[in-house]
């Protein structure tokens, strides 16, 4: 989680001129962007990310500490356990490790929070398949959501690499996963999902890196997350804020996992890859592949319940009618039966300091009933530890699983519920299902109709 928030303020700085000291490039001075939506200016002038970095354990954030980036970051928004024993790869250890310094990490984010002019909302980075990612992010979450309810809480959440073949030195994972699971579900409004299994295969099938290292992977969630902001630091006509952005996103409250999908996918972005011709209708074409999309889920079988595509680029908004006429008349995309069947496309324009070797790019937010697919990989594997009983005895010694483990089979139900709601929206009768539908346990997340959020 943190080095992913790192190589993504990395790229944000890049967009917006600022050097690694916060300090603003003279190039950068008049640019029509707006540097104030993730950043803030010290009485110094120089430019402080709206940023807090939580760890349990010291390496990653001794390695910010000591390098290229290390006088960007305020000092008191780096939060570090005292003991830095972390939290063991246990998703109880990091919430209950959570919970002991939370006026601390509370204190933090009310101060950022007060010193924002207009909070819309919050967006947390993390993994959920180790200790701290999930423990001490689904303690976040539950804590966000209880302090601040009428603000949207979004989340950029790397799930780990379920393939036999680089499976994930996690054992207890899959029990890590379903716990956070259903804090994704309940105190979350939007949650971007970023499979490590998807973004593995994308480096080495699109990129050709035989052995993806973690910074190249997370090179590719840093352009998902600067990319799906460009409308909201290069404002235009629409898609001006965080709740319009999301909004459109997710008719429904439970189903708020939104897969991307980018293209041309590039780690560096002056370096020109395979593709050649970058026109709106080819960036489009190419945001609907599979090969692109960075979950591992059987899109075209499942149902997009929307699409929002950020064009960035020298874009003639004709050529987006003409683009989304012809995959319409081709019958690219396969949309739910009970909504409107349309993509919806924000143009953005691309950060004047950065060069590109592409003319156009595109990144896709979409809302696709497959996603449960991998939700139910989860289960599974869940299921498998869970009828050994297999390593449950780390769990039993913290304070939540001492005296039962029924925040696992509580856990269950609310992503199996998650699971059959997903699957409920292939059907025509999705409204009625939800109205008749009463298997879902616990407070439900707000519902974004709009307001005064």
């Amino acid at each position: 989680g943190i080095n992913a928030e790192y190589m993504g303020w990395k790229q944000l700085c890049m967009e917006h001129g600022i050097s690694s000291d916060g300090i603003i490039q003279d190039f950068a001075v008049q640019g029509g962007d707006r540097k104030d939506v993730f950043f803030y200016q010290a009485d110094d002038e120089h430019y402080i990310p709206r940023a807090l970095l939580l760890d349990l354990e010291p390496r990653v954030i001794n390695t910010i500490r000591t390098g290229e980036f290390r006088n960007l970051y305020n000092p008191e928004n780096v939060f570090l356990s005292e003991d830095g024993g972390g939290a063991g790869n246990n998703w109880a250890v990091g919430y209950g490790a959570a919970d002991k310094v939370s006026e601390d990490i509370i204190d933090m984010i009310d101060r950022e929070a007060d010193g924002s002019d207009s909070l819309e909302g919050f967006v947390l980075i993390h993994s959920i398949a180790g200790g701290t990612g999930s423990g001490m992010g689904s303690y976040l979450l539950e804590k966000l959501n209880d302090r601040y309810p009428k603000k949207l809480v979004q989340t950029y959440s790397v799930f780990p690499n379920q393939s036999e073949k680089d499976a994930s030195d996690v054992v207890v994972q899959p029990y890590n996963s379903l716990l956070t699971l259903k804090r994704l579900t309940l105190n979350a409004d939007c949650v971007v999902v970023l499979d490590n299994t998807a973004l593995n295969r994308i480096a080495v099938d699109r990129l050709h890196i035989p052995n993806p290292t973690f910074s190249q992977t997370n090179a590719l969630v840093s352009t998902v997350m600067a990319a799906s902001t460009t409308t909201l630091r290069y404002p235009g006509y629409m898609n001006n804020d965080l709740i319009g952005l999301i909004a459109s996103l997710i008719p429904t409250t439970r189903c708020h996992f939104l897969m991307t999908g980018y293209t041309p996918i590039t780690i560096d972005p002056t370096i020109q890859m395979n593709v050649r011709k970058t026109s709106v209708l080819d960036v489009m074409r190419r945001l609907l592949s599979p090969k692109n999309i960075m979950v591992s889920a059987p899109v075209r079988r499942g149902c997009y319940i929307s699409i929002l595509n950020i064009i960035q680029g020298d874009v003639d908004p004709g050529q987006v009618h003409k683009s989304l006429q012809r995959i319409r008349e081709r019958k690219m995309a396969n949309f739910i039966p009970w909504g409107p069947s349309s993509i919806q496309v924000a143009l953005s324009h691309k950060s004047p300091y950065v060069e590109s070797a592409h003319r156009v790019s595109g990144l896709m937010l979409a809302n696709n009933t497959s996603i449960a697919s991998l939700f139910s990989r989860t289960l599974s594997s869940y299921d498998k530890l869970r009828k050994k009983a297999a390593f449950l005895d780390v769990y039993r010694k913290t304070e939540m699983f001492k005296d039962s483990l029924e925040e696992f089979d509580n856990s269950r139900e609310v992503v199996q519920s998650l699971i059959d709601e997903y699957k409920a929206c292939e059907n025509p009768d999705y409204i009625d299902w939800g109205t008749k539908s009463s298997g879902y346990s616990g407070s439900e997340p707000m519902v974004l109709s709009g307001g005064n959020y």
